[in-house]
């Protein structure tokens, strides 16, 4: 994959070659592809990348390491717990209809700092969180409910509630936020040309799990 010719063209190609990466990192056997120099160069004017990642801002989740990726492969978008907002859907929706990726990758993780948070704000003695975390928790929260099994205004016991399975129901919800906000990115999955991979990084073994998926693949 070397060649411009030679790189994924479809969701499928594109979503199978971003696994081989994931399989090499967790072997600890990464070849660390277009990072000379000349390729370097080459991008100098443009890009054609392979894949939108949207993901969480952890410091653990540094998408090109985890896939195995080198410069101008991976258009990259990401915030504390991976929630939408008016810059990311414009940004993936830049992604897909003006870079024309074949495929939008959705990267949650376990042991989420966004998600704990969300998790503790339920508690009847939970301290106030400043506003603008507040804004990102709260888009958490129905995960939390839903997992908890908890009508609205009904106390939590954080220590009640699995995490892992809360990340998991986030993680749909954003997908699903996703598909709904954005015209564009439904129809390009509608015609066959876009994908969506919703995936949960496992941070021991390094391994991108699939949890998701919305079109061809």
């Amino acid at each position: 994959m070397t060649q411009p010719n030679d790189r994924p063209q479809t969701p499928a190609e594109t979503w199978r070659e971003l696994r081989r990466g994931n399989e090499r990192f967790i072997a600890g056997e990464p070849q660390h592809p277009r990072q000379d120099v000349e390729h370097r160069a080459s991008l100098a004017h443009s890009q054609r990348p392979l894949v939108a990642i949207f993901g969480c801002s952890d410091s653990r989740l540094s998408a090109e390491i985890i896939f195995d990726v080198g410069l101008g492969d991976a258009f990259v978008v990401r915030n504390a717990g991976q929630v939408i907002s008016e810059s990311v859907l414009g940004s993936l929706e830049y992604a897909v209809g003006v870079l024309g990726v074949p495929l939008i990758l959705v990267l949650g993780h376990d042991e989420c700092g966004a998600v704990r948070a969300a998790i503790d704000s339920q508690a009847p003695d939970a301290a106030p969180l400043p506003a603008h975390i507040t804004s990102i928790v709260d888009r958490i929260v129905p995960a939390v409910r839903r997992v908890a099994g908890r009508n609205p205004d009904a106390p939590i016991e954080p220590s009640d509630v699995d995490a892992a399975f809360v990340g998991r129901e986030h993680l749909r919800d954003t997908v699903a936020e996703l598909l709904d906000s954005s015209e564009m990115i439904s129809d390009a999955i509608a015609a066959g040309t876009l994908a969506i991979v919703g995936a949960n990084y496992r941070l021991f073994e390094g391994r991108a799990e699939t949890d998701i998926v919305v079109g061809r693949i």
